[in-house]
């Protein structure tokens, strides 16, 4: 440990892209370098917009060898845990909650966060490290806490190890148990779902829209600006509360640098580059990503086609496991997502607050357990319900 030495980066063009990928890998795009630099590059991930990057690095000399992601915060915006009671609680105790600092890949509430380490390093013993120098940040910067957020399983136990306290939240997710066709995924449904959701594309189609995926390469740049104003339009329908992150040099960006990671959903008419709907969805070799849609037209069911159908027969033809269709939305779980939890790890520095909390949390995290299997007995299809992580009780 002695000749480690630890470095606050306040943007990701501080660390060596090469040596940053390296650590992360390619089997998670939203924690590629790439995708965080143009958050921060195209004016959507920045402090005048509550967003103070701030991430972590450890180096031995001039190689890094572990790295944590991290942002100071000025609101809860944009992480959809909603932590809105612990601020009302610290509010309470005459304590200040906001900035507070936040682990998690910016507005994409996507499972994996971790601190990542190189080949060979003790990683208990660098992650016990890196929160002790969270800790000191903290305490020097009058910090009241620490959240890591969709919470890697398998970095998970070692964060607890060291003091975190974990949160169960819930998000839907699709699994692809082996099906060869969109047929065999509605076969997993009663009857009368089965039903609904014949009756749901039909009426798309019954509008004489198609949807063709354009994945990669395919996809014309001028697409991916298009993608920005159905996401733009989409946003401002829900006027204060649009939740509006990105801005088009993010999407002009993707277009050029993290085209391989995208896939469009296009509803045309004819030209699937004149669409008058679209969906824009993040993939990797075993995992889709539903993230943003918009459409010009009024059309029922729509928006299941493309952001639910479509994606899944897609992934089904392409050997995709799994598919996480964004937060929110109990509309989901008839269309096939399960409920699953969700972990999120805290660490408070007001010894009142994290005391209280603390106390709370374990039958928070009971009765979201119930909550999720409550939910999934009740699914109008087969599947067999996620495992239910008991080391957050």
């Amino acid at each position: 440990m002695a000749e480690l030495h630890a470095r606050w980066h306040q943007s990701m063009a501080e660390l060596p892209a090469e040596q940053w990928q390296a650590l992360v890998g390619q089997h998670l795009p939203f924690y590629g370098w790439d995708w965080l630099h143009q958050l921060e590059a195209s004016g959507s991930i920045v402090p005048r917009q509550g967003w103070q990057p701030c991430h972590l690095g450890l180096w031995r000399g001039d190689l890094l060898v572990a790295v944590a992601p991290l942002y100071l915060k000025g609101h809860s915006y944009g992480e959809f845990v909603f932590d809105q009671a612990f601020a009302r609680l610290a509010d309470d105790l005459g304590l200040r909650y906001y900035p507070k600092l936040v682990g998690m890949s910016p507005v994409s509430p996507v499972q994996g966060y971790r601190f990542w380490f190189a080949p060979g390093e003790d990683a208990a013993a660098l992650t016990g490290l890196m929160l002790e120098l969270i800790d000191e940040f903290c305490r020097r910067n009058h910090l009241l806490s620490c959240n890591f957020l969709y919470v890697d399983p398998a970095w998970q136990p070692l964060a607890e190890a060291a003091g975190c306290a974990s949160w169960i939240n819930q998000q839907s997710l699709w699994h692809n148990p082996g099906y060869r066709s969109f047929d065999d995924y509605l076969a997993s449904f009663n009857a009368n779902q089965r039903r609904n959701i014949k009756r749901e594309r039909k009426a798309v189609a019954s509008a004489g829209l198609q949807v063709t995926p354009l994945v990669g390469a395919e996809i014309p740049p001028r697409m991916v600006g298009r993608m920005h104003a159905f996401y733009a339009q989409h946003c401002s329908r829900w006027g204060a509360w649009g939740s509006k992150y990105l801005t088009e040099a993010f999407f002009t960006a993707a277009a050029q640098q993290l085209r391989q990671h995208l896939v469009l959903f296009s509803a045309h008419h004819g030209d699937p580059t004149e669409p008058v709907a679209m969906s824009l969805c993040v993939r990797s070799e075993q995992g889709l990503w539903g993230r943003y849609w918009g459409s010009d037209v009024d059309l029922d069911n729509l928006h299941f086609e493309v952001c639910y159908y479509a994606p899944i027969e897609w992934a089904i033809a392409h050997g995709i496991r799994s598919f996480d269709p964004g937060a929110g939305g109990s509309h989901k779980r008839r269309r096939g997502f399960l409920a699953e939890p969700r972990v999120s790890l805290h660490r408070w520095s007001d010894p009142r607050f994290d005391a209280m909390l603390r106390q709370w949390l374990p039958r928070a995290n009971a009765l979201m357990r119930e909550e999720i299997e409550a939910i999934n007995a009740e699914l109008p299809f087969s599947a067999a319900p996620p495992p239910l992580d008991q080391r957050a009780a």
